[in-house]
């Protein structure tokens, strides 16, 4: 969803694995980042485990970006190794706040990686400073750490098991010592994270399509408040206490966040997203002549729209596939810039044809307006918009950069408010109900709190980011 991609920006993208032996770990956690690149593309890094030491490697850009094969190749031949890709929620952008953490403390050298956001982070960190914490970074993961270390007793575990009560918001976490590698998901089950097999070695995932890029296969989900032990005696699992009855898993994950070929809480994402295009044209319909999708996690959804209406899918928009996302980019102009050089109307497709576009979303309505404005300027007679999500209409303190309403178009109007705002000439979404109904195969509970206002967490740091920029 080209749309999101320039209006709102989540998250991150965490990748571990434990080997039997040693060996060049961070080449398959390289390729792993490369999997999990559309999660963040703003830093990189990479921590390996040697010789009861932990060396790390991260930078600004790109994962081909930062790890050329020279950057690998400073990077020790190890049997545990965790990687992280990022955009910012909390935090600047900016060479110190990227990831993982890595620092020794009571448990000696450890490493974390962070997907997520903490809603209480501030108040966190300012508890830890008046006990004479010391912070190198402005991000929310390093207050984990902190609280992690500081309350281990030496044993990483232990200090995992006493912090995780202390943190509200999401996370999925990958930490690591000098003998072993931790996965933590939140009680909520808010961000996603799974476990595969390569070989002898255990590979954990934000997603599934990470496990296929470096070979692996899927064993399972991380359990909401589980946290999974991997160490020279197996996998072990620990349940933490209190975990609600009903998960949460961010819904925005299956209509953009996640890569169309993974397979997240036991739902394939593809299909999710083929279903809300079906459900579109079955309570949506247009009189048009054709039916487009933003590229590209809207094409799928534009599938099914025309699987359904029996319109032809035509593409309307070529993509320049070697400009980033443009929703990475930290400043609103430089975002729209990007948008400019890295999409363009197909005017041999479109003139003089009605159009049903489909996106994934409208949050802010910057970039879907210049998108009805370029296709009516190719020639498009009319353009039909249709969305695979409801209206986004409260903002998002769990990962998602959306954090006031004022933000958002949807923010105080009506549908047809918004559809004359953007320039088509309709405007339907997808109810929450049906939303939910082409994730039905996940078997668990969804946040939906962008478009209803119902949250797991309340938000007592929305209006105090901690930052020192």
């Amino acid at each position: 969803m080209d749309e999101i991609q320039s209006e709102i920006h989540e998250e991150c993208g965490v990748f571990g694995v434990y080997s039997q032996e040693n060996r060049d770990v961070a080449v398959t956690t390289c390729y792993g980042l490369y999997a999990l690149q559309h999660r963040g593309q703003e830093s990189a890094g990479i921590a390996v485990a040697y010789a009861d030491r932990i060396v790390c490697r991260k930078g600004m850009g790109l994962v081909p970006e930062v790890f050329s094969q020279s950057v690998l190749g400073e990077l020790p031949e190890g049997d545990i190794a965790v990687g992280h890709v990022r955009y910012s929620t909390t935090g600047a952008s900016n060479p110190v706040n990227a990831q993982p953490v890595v620092f020794t403390g009571k448990c000696g050298a450890m490493a974390l990686a962070h997907n997520g956001n903490l809603t209480n982070a501030g108040e966190l960190r300012r508890q830890m400073i008046a006990r004479n914490a010391v912070f190198q970074t402005t991000i929310d993961s390093e207050v984990m750490a902190v609280a992690v270390n500081s309350l281990s007793d030496g044993d990483l575990l232990t200090g995992i098991k006493r912090a995780c009560p202390l943190f509200k918001g999401s996370y999925a976490l990958v930490v690591m010592s000098a003998d072993k590698l931790i996965a933590v998901r939140d009680p909520f089950g808010i961000r996603p994270l799974c476990i595969g097999s390569l070989a002898d070695d255990v590979v954990i995932a934000s997603e599934s399509c990470a496990l296929d890029a470096v070979g692996a296969s899927f064993v399972r989900d991380v359990k909401p408040g589980e946290i999974v032990v991997v160490d020279s005696s197996g996998i072990h699992s620990h349940m933490m206490e209190n975990v609600p009855a009903e998960s949460r898993m961010c819904i925005f994950e299956y209509v953009y966040f996640a890569r169309h070929d993974s397979v997240v809480d036991g739902c394939s994402v593809y299909a999710a997203r083929r279903e809300a295009g079906r459900l579109l044209a079955k309570y949506f319909p247009a009189d048009a002549d054709m039916v487009a999708g933003v590229p590209d996690s809207a094409n799928v959804a534009a599938h099914g729209y025309a699987e359904v209406s029996g319109l032809p899918f035509v593409e309307a928009l070529a993509k320049n596939r070697y400009v980033g996302r443009t929703f990475i980019q930290p400043d609103q102009r430089q975002r729209e810039s990007s948008l400019t050089i890295k999409m363009n109307a197909l005017r041999a497709n479109i003139a003089g044809k009605r159009v049903v576009l489909i996106d994934d979303s409208v949050v802010r309505g910057t970039t879907m307006r210049r998108i009805v404005k370029m296709l009516r300027e190719a020639g498009a007679s009319q353009v039909h918009l249709r969305i695979c999500s409801p209206a986004v209409r409260h903002p998002c303190h769990l990962g998602i950069d959306m954090q006031t309403s004022g933000q958002l178009i949807a923010n105080g109007k009506s549908e047809e408010q918004i559809c004359e705002s953007l320039g088509a000439d309709s405007l339907k979404y997808l109810t929450v109900e049906q939303l939910i109904s082409t994730c039905a195969s996940a078997g668990v509970g969804f946040c939906t709190g962008c478009f209803t206002g119902d949250y797991p967490y309340p938000s007592s740091d929305s209006d105090d980011k901690f930052r020192l920029e």
